[in-house]
């Protein structure tokens, strides 16, 4: 889960820690990142966003490496949750994409329920991601969130067991001249 890493960096003690506080003067709290803080920083500021990307970038592909170096000792498959795949250009890395989609309306009210986020932020937020469309379009399998976590689960549950057949291959992308 790449944002419980990047949690895990930011927290007191974090590897991120230091190298943040350096960079973006005043935003450590009690010894961890304080994120409300970095946020006036980078939000909104395109060369303080990639400063950040810099540090925390390779810390959580460090983390990425460690983990699936344990999970192929002692798994079948492993699942990364990386909610800016496309946009860190990572994608072919993975034997298949799964995309976690909801309408747009879902999607937005969701966003909005957390404390710290309002729709200024938000939209700034989404201009700087690839448009979930595109996500869709992109993904060797799309999960449906709104119809709830059960269902959804469900779906994802048919995803593994599709992709643990030994004669699974990637899907095959559709190109765009075909129907």
């Amino acid at each position: 889960d790449a944002d419980a890493t990047v949690h895990a960096l930011y927290a007191k003690g974090g590897e991120a820690v230091p190298l943040v506080e350096s960079a973006f003067p005043g935003v450590t709290k009690d010894g961890a990142i304080d994120r409300q803080a970095l946020s006036k920083y980078v939000v909104g500021n395109a060369e303080a966003m990639k400063k950040l990307e810099a540090i925390v970038h390779p810390l959580t592909f460090q983390h990425r490496e460690s983990f699936l170096k344990r999970a192929e000792e002692t798994s079948d498959v492993a699942v990364l949750d990386i909610p800016l795949l496309f946009e860190g250009g990572v994608e072919n890395l993975f034997d298949a994409v799964v995309v976690c989609s909801a309408p747009v309306k879902v999607q937005v009210a969701r966003a909005l329920q957390r404390p710290t986020l309002d729709y200024p932020k938000l939209h700034a937020i989404l201009s700087k991601q690839v448009p979930d469309w595109k996500k869709r379009s992109l993904a060797d399998y799309v999960v449906d969130t709104s119809r709830g976590e059960e269902d959804a689960r469900a779906q994802v549950a048919a995803i593994l067991k599709e992709v643990r057949k030994p004669e699974w291959r990637k899907p095959a992308k559709q190109s765009k001249t075909s129907a």
